[in-house]
């Protein structure tokens, strides 16, 4: 555990201390631990930081500010304690959405970013469907959130990693869910809906790799690259939880963006 002044989080490091720095962030109702896998072979040639995000797994639990706007500016904070200099900031779901905007309001912050079937460019039914699930998650938290984390996974995934994101979304406390998905979508800045998202990766600077689940969603962002070496890969037959239904093919992703010279 770090206090950082603003908040205090729970990190774990590995790997060599002059090495290229990553940065792996978990989703919403998550924790550190799903990239347990990654981080133990990654750490081989990489510095491997994963953070706990707050008022997730076992940083602290703020009574408000529980968004992805604070939580990019807490690991900002963070990677300065740190000392690590640039990352390599990699993020799944709303980890994503985080990773983009330390990269976007902490530039000095971030060498690239890794969004793996990250939560913006809500369209079309999804945003229909944010006011009834805002109201759900505020009156029943994470009881509410469970159903989505249970249909989130393909038919190969492994046994047992729904029922551990189920525990772990289970143990988020409720008013965590609401502000966190209220920070995505609706609040004043959410860039998580396309119009907004559109304008948020614009202002983006470094290189970028993002990986889609969605052939719609991946076709609309390649459309909205703007850097050089930026990119929008595409994997079909997979669910939600990408990086833990695939964990070798992940790393072996994240290797070759460095390998790459984008790190």
């Amino acid at each position: 555990m770090t206090d950082l002044g603003r908040i205090r989080l729970f990190h774990t490091v590995r790997g060599p201390v002059d090495a290229p720095v990553l940065l792996l962030v978990h989703g919403w109702g998550g924790d550190g631990r799903e990239w347990s896998e990654h981080a133990e072979v990654l750490a081989g040639r990489f510095r491997v930081v994963v953070p706990d995000l707050r008022g997730h797994g076992r940083s602290e639990v703020p009574a408000e500010g529980n968004t992805p706007e604070e939580m990019a500016a807490d690991l900002a904070a963070l990677t300065e304690a740190l000392g690590t200099g640039p990352v390599i900031a990699v993020g799944h779901s709303m980890g994503g959405q985080v990773v983009n905007l330390l990269a976007v309001h902490h530039p000095h912050a971030v060498r690239s970013v890794i969004a793996l079937d990250p939560a913006h460019g809500a369209h079309g039914e999804e945003v229909e469907q944010i006011p009834a699930r805002l109201a759900a998650y505020r009156e029943r938290g994470a009881q509410a959130a469970a159903a989505f984390v249970a249909a989130a996974f393909g038919p190969a995934a492994p046994t047992g990693l729904s029922t551990a994101h189920v525990r772990t979304m289970l143990g988020t406390p409720g008013h965590v869910i609401a502000q966190a998905y209220a920070g995505m979508y609706v609040d004043d800045g959410a860039v998580g809906i396309r119009p907004a998202s559109e304008a948020h990766l614009r202002r983006r600077t470094q290189p970028a790799l993002t990986v889609w689940t969605s052939a719609e969603a991946a076709a609309w962002e390649r459309g909205t690259l703007r850097t050089a070496a930026s990119r929008v890969d595409h994997w079909p037959g997979t669910g939600h939880y990408l990086h833990e239904e695939h964990p070798r093919r992940t790393v072996r992703l994240i290797e070759d963006w460095a390998d790459g010279g984008l790190a």
